[in-house]
């Protein structure tokens, strides 16, 4: 241990030895240990204590103990993990440095969230580091091999109400996460002036930071918006962080976000298996809402049934926001409101899907409430099936995602219904529901992507959307959520089987 860390441990070890002695001090004045001021119901003893008349001269100096120290753990808080392990993080920073000749990289993890909903760590940060925590950066040299990782410090007081975090001062954050260099945040300014003069090649991301079930391209949509509003302009966070490093380092930085995506685009085993896992959930859910399904049910009934299932299967949440849309609501492409409900002679289109470990799946399937086709239904169906299989046949290494699309827009409108398609039929899919590639490149083993073909006929009220997703393998796809039923028997089959949602059960008003 540095003097500097020795320093801070024996810091802390007088700071708790002090507030252990008043404790007991407290103690035997007669208040109890129970409770703590303003965030229990009961009267504990630090409240009445911070509320008594009586104020010793080092209330003070126990105070800043209990809110400002630095939380110091020996080892990781239980459930804490590296994303995919330490090893597949450093590859994919391996892989980005040798992408490029020279220079030092630059990367911000998101800061604390504003509200109380759970912190969501941005993805090419995550992709990088696996570090699930707030207020974090990277920087690698290509020079050197160095890699920083930089946390902030966190006091007791945020952990009390936050839970264990991880902290510089946390001496198993290196094990966990392979940095041999853990440094403070504030750090980060200093190190960068350390590693850079006027000839180094400064390298920033400037991908879109998504939130959570979201995607990049909406999220550029939106910062564009944004900069362009006169009432507005505010600049994305990551731009920002381009155009404060240029200030402070004097260098023109060069956008990496090319290197990053075609690393992105091809999954390596890990990133296989947690698409795996999100599949199976995604596929189970899929199933439970097609026998749970019968007229009068709500929309919103359903999407809970699905909901329950990802979550019981073990998925982190959702990979987007559900569209479950019976009747007209299947015409509208990505309906949200689920308030509805289905009705007997119509269909109902579910496009639902997990996130598991930050991989996320995509999948849709649509069938009639009543649990038998009618005729119209049946013919834009099974072209919707027809289109899809062909779609799934091209695709195989060396075609392009241009080739599938082709593909599954031929049989439709062969089947007189080009009238009716409304999307293209496939986009990349990994830690965004529309994930980073170009669609032009040529398709290689690990590339994953969905299949979609949809048609949506206004007078009938009919939509019908197919949806899976495929893995590029070394002779062709793996649909790795066939297990959903597509055949319009299998369908009905899976609809006839009793479900979480038995007739049994009353439908709730709404």
């Amino acid at each position: 241990m540095d003097r500097e860390g020795f320093s801070r441990l024996e810091l802390y070890i007088r700071q708790e030895a002090f507030v252990a002695a008043q404790e007991a001090r407290l103690l035997e004045g007669g208040f109890d240990k129970q409770g703590f001021c303003g965030a229990g119901a009961g009267t504990g003893w630090v409240e009445r204590y911070c509320s008594s008349m009586y104020l010793p001269p080092l209330t003070p100096v126990l105070f800043l103990s209990l809110v400002a120290t630095p939380a110091i753990a020996a080892q990781a808080p239980a459930g804490a993990h590296c994303g995919l392990g330490a090893e597949f993080h450093a590859g994919r920073r391996a892989a980005l440095l040798a992408s490029v000749e020279e220079g030092v990289f630059v990367f911000r993890g998101l800061p604390e969230t504003r509200d109380y909903t759970p912190f969501y760590q941005d993805k090419v940060f995550w992709y990088l580091t696996g570090v699930e925590s707030p207020g974090a950066a990277l920087v690698l040299d290509k020079a050197t091999g160095r890699e920083v990782l930089f946390l902030p410090q966190v006091t007791q007081n945020f952990e009390a109400w936050n839970g264990e975090q991880w902290d510089v001062a946390d001496p198993w954050v290196a094990d966990l996460t392979g940095f041999s260099e853990v440094r403070p945040a504030s750090e980060l300014i200093g190190v960068l002036k350390e590693l850079t003069d006027e000839k180094t090649v400064l390298w920033t991301s400037r991908h879109p930071h998504v939130a959570l079930a979201g995607c990049f391209d909406r999220a550029r949509s939106f910062n564009r918006r944004q900069e362009g509003d006169p009432l507005d302009g505010r600049t994305s966070r990551e731009k920002a962080l381009t155009l404060k490093l240029e200030e402070f380092l004097g260098l023109k930085a060069r956008n990496c976000t090319p290197q990053l995506s075609e690393l992105r685009r091809v999954k390596q085993p890990e990133e296989i298996e947690a698409l795996r896992r999100s599949a199976h959930a995604g596929v189970e859910a899929m199933k439970e809402a097609m026998r749970s399904t019968r007229p009068d049910i709500g929309e919103w009934q359903l999407e809970a049934v699905m909901s329950f299932i990802h979550r019981r299967l073990g998925a982190t949440g959702p990979a987007y926001h559900a569209i479950v849309g019976g009747g007209a609501n299947s015409l509208v492409l990505h309906y949200s409101a689920s308030n509805r409900r289905v009705l007997d002679g119509e269909v109902v289109l579910i496009d639902y899907a997990p996130e598991f470990d930050h991989y996320l799946m995509d999948i849709t399937r649509t069938w009639p409430v009543s649990g038998q086709f009618n005729q119209r239904q049946a013919e834009i169906y099974d072209a919707v099936l027809a289109a899809q299989k062909a779609g799934i046949a091209a695709a195989r290494p060396g075609a392009k995602i241009s080739d599938v699309e082709r593909a599954c827009s031929q049989v439709l409108k062969e089947r007189g219904f080009g009238g009716l398609i409304r999307h293209a039929s496939c986009h990349y899919i990994g830690l965004e529901v529309h994930d980073v590639g170009r669609s032009s490149k040529v398709l290689t083993p690990g590339v994953a992507f969905t299949i979609e073909p949809g048609l949506y006929e206004q007078s009938s009220g009919i939509g019908v959307r197919i949806e899976d997703v495929v893995l590029i393998t070394e002779s062709g796809c793996e649909n790795l959520s066939a297990g959903a039923p597509r055949e319009r028997a299998a369908v009905e089959a899976m609809m006839a089987e009793p479900g979480i949602l038995s007739a049994e059960v009353p439908v709730a008003p709404r």
